[in-house]
């Protein structure tokens, strides 16, 4: 159990973050959310007992007053899911525009990287040092849809930010992973059933699985000692197209 330990979830309002927060919160760990919708953040902190953050991640100075306030009200940080992102809608590479483009890159991975750096310096900074950083990625971050290069970009990238804090992190004991996720069924996925497109130019219904899942992966990353780290993990619909995809 962490009972005490203080753990921050981005994106903390809905799908898998909300979820994680929960299971999180039942392993005794005193949760921070954040989001951008006060009204979503303030209804789920009040009904699960969360400490809630406005946050937009695109914005640095967002995120630096959201750790200000961490440690003004938990005094310590020893846990980061770092969740927040969005898909783009599908377009060939080149009829992409160039303002969905930056919006995807500040989201999903400018965002990230502020959030990891903000919680790598207080984790680096307190007392006992160190803590654990757990990045979301994608199936995309090894392979890509068709019509999907924000997204699939962004998402490489963050397997290139996973390893550079697992390295840089390690004079300070912060531990630092990656899950990686294939077709959960959550509001963002809920249209794969119908229809997904696919490398030969086909639409073909994809299987999803339970959210779950990937909730109590997340609780195992988050409840291992510091001295030892699940580096990434994919946790997958069993019959998705991706071993073999093409």
């Amino acid at each position: 159990m962490a009972e005490g330990k203080v753990a921050l979830v981005t994106g903390g309002t809905s799908g898998i973050g909300l979820g994680v927060a929960r299971g999180l919160a039942k392993d005794g760990w005193r949760v921070v959310i954040c989001g951008r919708r006060a009204e979503l953040v303030n209804a789920h902190s009040a009904e699960n007992g969360f400490d809630g953050h406005v946050c937009d991640v695109t914005q640095p100075q967002s995120v630096e007053e959201m750790f200000a306030g961490i440690a003004a009200r938990q005094g310590r940080l020893d846990l980061v899911f770092n969740n927040a992102g969005r898909f783009a809608p599908a377009a060939n590479f080149g009829e992409l525009d160039a303002a969905t483009w930056r919006e995807m890159i500040d989201t999903n991975l400018n965002g990230a990287f502020y959030v990891a750096q903000g919680a790598f310096r207080v984790m680096r900074d307190q007392s006992p040092q160190g803590g654990r950083i757990i990045n979301n990625g994608s199936i995309s971050a090894y392979v890509p849809r068709p019509h999907a290069a924000s997204y699939t970009t962004s998402k490489h990238a963050i397997t290139g930010l996973t390893k550079s804090i697992s390295l840089d992190g390690r004079p300070y004991n912060i531990a630092c992973g990656q899950i990686d996720i294939g077709n959960a069924a959550t509001d963002m996925t809920s249209n794969m059933s119908a229809g997904s497109l696919q490398a030969n130019g086909s639409m073909a219904p994809e299987p999803t699985f339970d959210m779950a899942h990937v909730v109590d992966a997340v609780r195992y990353m988050a409840g291992l000692p510091l001295s030892a780290n699940v580096q990434f993990m994919t946790v997958m619909a069993t019959t998705m197209p991706y071993i073999g995809r093409g």
